[in-house]
C-alpha cells in the first residue's frame, strides 16, 4: 500500500472507532445517567494516557502561557461539545446525529474565513451554503419529524468548530498526548462535579464492558486521527472522514433498529458532497499558492 492508501485506511479506522464509541455510549444511557457514563469513561482513559505521557516524557515540556490558555479554551469547548452531542445522541438516532456533525468541515472553513481572515472564494462560500441546506433537510425545523434535540447536535457543531479553530492556533511544540490528557482530565473533573448529589446507578458487568469499550475506542480514534494526518496527502485522506456515515447507519440498524429516512439520506448526501468539494478546492488553491 502506498502512503495515500495507508492514510485513507487509518482515517476510516479513526471515524469508525468514534462511531463505535457513540454507539456504546448510547447503549449505556438506557442504564446509567449521562454524566456518570462520561465520568467512568474518562477515569478509564486517564491511566493509559498517563502511561504514554510518562514513556514519551512529553508532558514534562514547558508550555508557553499562550499554549496553556489555548489548551484551556480547547478543553472547555470539548466539554461543551460532549454535553451537547451526547444529549442529542441520547434522544436521536445515531445516523441523524452523525449526519448533522458532517457539517463540521464546512463550519470550520466558514469560521476560518470570519475569524482567522483566511481567504475563501465564492465557490467555497456557495458550497458552505449548500451544505447547510443539507443540514436543514436533516434537521427539518418546524416540519413533521423535527426533533428538538437536533438543535443540541447543531450546538455541538458550533463548539466543535471552536475546538478546531483553537487547535489550529496551538503551536506544534505542544505534543498530541498533552492535548489528549488535558481533554480526559477536564472531562473527568466536569462530569465528577455534575454527578455530585445525584443518584449513583449500579453499573452492571455489561455496562462496564461498554464503558471500557467506549474508552478504548476514543483512544484508538484519537491516535489513528493523528497518524492519518501524518500519512499520505491531506487532500486524499481527509474526505474519508465521511465514511463515518456508513458506520453510523450500519450500527444504528443493527444495534437500535433505526433506519434513516429519505430526507436524512438526501440531506447527508448534500452535506458530504459540499464538504468534499470545499476541501478539494482548499487544497487546489493551496497548491497554486505554493507553486507561485
Amino acid at each position: 500500500l502506498n502512503n495515500n492508501m495507508k492514510g485513507a485506511a487509518l482515517m476510516t479506522g479513526c471515524v469508525f472507532a468514534y462511531v463505535i464509541n457513540d454507539a456504546f455510549m448510547k447503549l449505556l444511557f438506557s442504564e446509567i445517567a449521562l454524566f456518570e457514563a462520561v465520568f467512568l469513561r474518562s477515569i478509564i482513559m486517564i491511566p493509559p494516557v498517563l502511561v504514554m505521557a510518562w514513556i514519551t516524557k512529553v508532558t514534562l515540556r514547558n508550555l508557553s502561557n499562550q499554549d496553556k490558555c489555548l489548551i484551556s479554551v480547547r478543553v472547555v469547548a470539548e466539554i461543551c461539545t460532549m454535553v451537547a452531542f451526547l444529549t442529542a445522541l441520547k434522544h436521536m438516532p445515531l445516523a441523524n446525529v452523525t449526519a448533522i456533525l458532517q457539517a463540521l468541515p464546512l463550519a470550520v472553513t466558514m469560521a476560518a474565513a470570519l475569524f482567522l481572515a483566511e481567504p475563501v472564494g465564492w465557490r467555497r462560500w456557495s458550497a458552505i451554503l449548500i451544505g447547510f441546506v443539507g443540514v436543514l433537510i436533516v434537521v427539518r425545523p418546524g416540519l413533521e419529524g423535527f426533533n428538538i434535540y437536533s438543535l443540541a447536535a447543531l450546538v455541538a457543531v458550533i463548539f466543535l468548530t471552536v475546538r478546531e479553530i483553537v487547535t489550529r492556533k496551538i503551536t506544534s511544540e505542544v505534543p498530541t498526548i498533552t492535548v489528549v490528557l488535558s481533554m480526559a482530565i477536564g472531562s473527568a473533573l466536569f462530569a465528577g462535579i455534575m454527578i455530585i448529589g445525584t443518584e449513583w446507578h449500579t453499573v452492571s458487568a455489561t455496562s462496564w464492558l461498554l464503558i471500557i469499550g467506549a474508552a478504548v475506542a476514543v483512544l484508538i480514534a484519537t491516535l489513528l486521527s493523528v497518524m492519518a494526518m501524518r500519512t499520505g496527502e491531506i487532500s486524499f485522506v481527509s474526505p474519508f472522514r465521511y465514511t463515518s456515515m456508513l458506520g453510523a447507519i450500519g450500527l444504528g440498524i443493527l444495534m437500535f433498529g433505526d433506519w434513516p429516512d429519505q430526507p436524512t439520506l438526501f440531506g447527508t448526501l448534500i452535506i458530504v458532497s459540499a464538504g468534499i468539494y470545499t476541501f478539494h478546492r482548499e487544497q487546489r488553491i493551496s497548491r497554486k499558492a505554493t507553486a507561485s
